[in-house]
């Protein structure tokens, strides 16, 4: 938690730039695995923490921007609850600690929202993503589950995303520190990935090593997997062998709740084959190619067209494709081998308010999304701006099912030799991630240490 003035300024400015109307903010609640007494691991909603502070459950919070008023809505523990989790500070205690000076039961939160309603006043409230969420709507504000979003106040996320897009000292500080974490995570899956270990081991590995703080977890499922095609494995169902392509795509979570995401591909062999290093050098370009893009006024958009005529030019050196490596990219073409975006937003989430809408978060007003396969996965596109916290992660896939697809569907035959993608079906896939800042003046790779990235430090780190 921070000092409680950062979370007075936060409301202030949004106040100020909402202008008027009842700010709703819907704490998270636990949530039942498989019966209600057995619960998933809590975490807060992002928003709540973000202007609220407060890291536990049963909370609501309230800004009445036009009474300047500010009040969280609780219950206090009863003996009850205290048997099973001992004696916590009060619920007026601990609103303090965030500058809020008014507390009321949760009971009374209908009542206050119904007069406010009746007053003919504008309740404002975000896109809600969770299932309570949405019983807690259509009891409170008499909306069905399936409109809410629709009813969602544009005005307070445009007002959100513009302050949490931009990111404080204090803020990229806590942010380091989960890379850090992160990093960490990925050195030990370079020491131990080696032939008869199987994923899962490293997974629990990365897994220990991301929660051995307090209040440490992991910022999102870890992926931990030999078949790299697979963009989001989570099944941890093999075991490593020589040959292997060993991708770790894992980021640590700190008590702040602010993440770290990163990715790695490493040899199970102590080297690549000749045709993985001609692989991991391709992506490597991309890399940097999209890296040189990352400075203020310029579009995300352009890094991950580097990125992609990059690789067009590294397929159409293999063969693999033909034509202008520009044509390819601006085509989509590329995404036969490069279906992901490049990049995302990153904070208090992974994908940083990726439930306030990637329109809003991604892409600058009056600018669409893409519905063309490839660009659509594309996160992040707007013009780039001092104090934006992202990751740039090209990667290169090679996915049968999607080479056979296109093949048959005859896409981009102008630049694809599909007779010759048969070799490399079972290649597999390879990432990397690196978490940035944009600076005034250009950008800065976020964490203290060094993770792997070239061949050299790649080996050497296997060798450790």
């Amino acid at each position: 938690m921070f000092d409680k003035n950062t979370y007075m300024t936060r409301r202030a400015r949004l106040a100020q730039q909402v202008g008027g109307g009842v700010l709703l903010f819907l704490g998270n609640n636990h949530v039942g695995m498989n019966y209600e007494g057995n619960e998933y691991n809590f975490r807060q909603d992002s928003s709540f923490l973000y202007f609220f502070g407060l890291d536990y459950a049963g909370l609501t919070a309230v800004m009445d921007v036009d009474a300047g008023e500010e009040i969280i809505f609780g219950d206090e523990l009863t003996i009850d609850d205290i048997v099973w989790t001992g004696t916590m500070p009060s619920l007026s205690d601990n609103a303090r600690k965030v500058g809020v000076d008014k507390t009321l039961p949760l009971s009374a939160l209908k009542e206050y929202l119904g007069k406010a309603m009746h007053q003919g006043r504008k309740i404002r409230f975000l896109p809600p993503y969770r299932a309570d969420h949405k019983v807690r709507l259509m009891d409170l504000l008499g909306i069905l589950p399936g409109v809410q979003s629709l009813h969602a106040d544009e005005a307070l996320i445009r007002a959100i995303v513009g302050l949490r897009i931009h990111k404080t000292a204090e803020e990229v500080a806590v942010i380091e520190d989960a890379v850090d974490v992160s990093t960490r995570m990925h050195l030990e899956a370079y020491r131990m990935a080696r032939p008869g270990v199987h994923e899962a081991e490293i997974a629990a590995a990365v897994l220990r090593l991301a929660s051995s703080r307090p209040g440490g977890g992991l910022a999102f499922p870890t992926i931990a997997t030999v078949a790299g095609q697979v963009l989001h494995n989570h099944g941890f169902i093999h075991t490593l062998k020589d040959g292997d392509i060993f991708l770790l795509d894992a980021g640590a979570e700190n008590a702040e709740h602010y993440c770290g995401d990163l990715s790695s591909s490493m040899p199970v062999s102590d080297r690549f084959t000749p045709r993985q290093e001609e692989i991991y050098r391709l992506h490597l370009r991309s890399f940097q190619a999209a890296v040189d893009q990352l400075r203020p006024g310029n579009p995300y958009r352009n890094a991950h067209l580097a990125a992609a005529e990059a690789i067009a030019e590294g397929m159409v050196d293999l063969g693999l494709m033909k034509g202008c490596p520009r044509d390819i990219a601006e085509s989509g073409a590329y995404a036969l081998v490069f279906p992901c975006g490049t990049g995302h937003m990153m904070g208090l989430d992974v994908h940083n308010m990726e439930n306030l809408g990637e329109q809003y978060v991604g892409y600058a007003e009056g600018e669409k999304k893409s519905t063309q396969f490839g660009f659509k996965s594309l996160r992040l596109a707007r013009p780039l701006e001092p104090g934006f916290v992202f990751t740039v992660e090209p990667g290169i896939y090679f996915i049968p099912e999607l080479i056979d697809r296109w093949k048959a569907e005859g896409r981009f035959k102008e630049f694809i030799n599909y007779d010759k993608f048969e070799a490399w079906k079972g290649f597999g896939g390879l990432r990397n991630e690196l978490d940035y800042l944009i600076t005034e003046d250009g950008c800065r790779v976020l964490g203290t240490l060094k993770k792997p990235m070239t061949l050299e430090e790649v080996y050497t780190a296997k060798n450790l």
